[in-house]
């Protein structure tokens, strides 16, 4: 087995900062590993979009964790789009939260192997994660694993 190639979704930036949260331990730990050469860590425009809407200087430290890390950043593409909808359309993701589902679907036309999320409302949950594997099989592309650093670290 090679490496696990992850996609980071936007909590992620947020914990590395957020020292009173219970998953920042971990997940500074995560991005460590990832700088060490053990994951291979991924992003999307999505999450860019989501980390420019932070206040100053919350917003250019999490922004700067992308190249820090050297985090290849996937673009908006019409593929995931289409996933996301497909989504939103089977109750999977609520309409006002697409972007979640887009995450989702960046990490799934790409192939990854996990989201790494503490979005617990929309992403990392049973429902989402037993839809998301179901959807994406029936639309050609592989099962994905929703989960936290916390699952992902040795």
């Amino acid at each position: 087995m090679g490496k696990l190639k992850l996609y980071l979704e936007t909590t992620l930036f947020n914990y590395y900062f957020d020292e009173d949260r219970d998953g920042h331990d971990a997940t500074v730990s995560l991005f460590e590993e990832i700088k060490a050469g053990k994951y291979e860590a991924y992003t999307s425009e999505y999450t860019l979009i989501e980390l420019r809407e932070a206040k100053e200087p919350k917003r250019s430290d999490m922004l700067s964790l992308i190249h820090k890390f050297s985090i290849p950043v996937f673009d908006i593409e019409d593929e995931a789009g289409r996933l996301a909808d497909i989504y939103v359309q089977n109750n999977m993701i609520p309409e006002p939260y697409r972007f979640d589902g887009a995450h989702i679907a960046s990490a799934s036309i790409h192939g990854l192997d996990c989201i790494l999320s503490f979005n617990f409302k929309h992403i990392n949950k049973l429902k989402t994660k037993r839809m998301a594997e179901l959807i994406n099989l029936n639309e050609g592309y592989k099962g994905i694993i929703i989960c936290t650093p916390m699952e992902v670290l040795d």
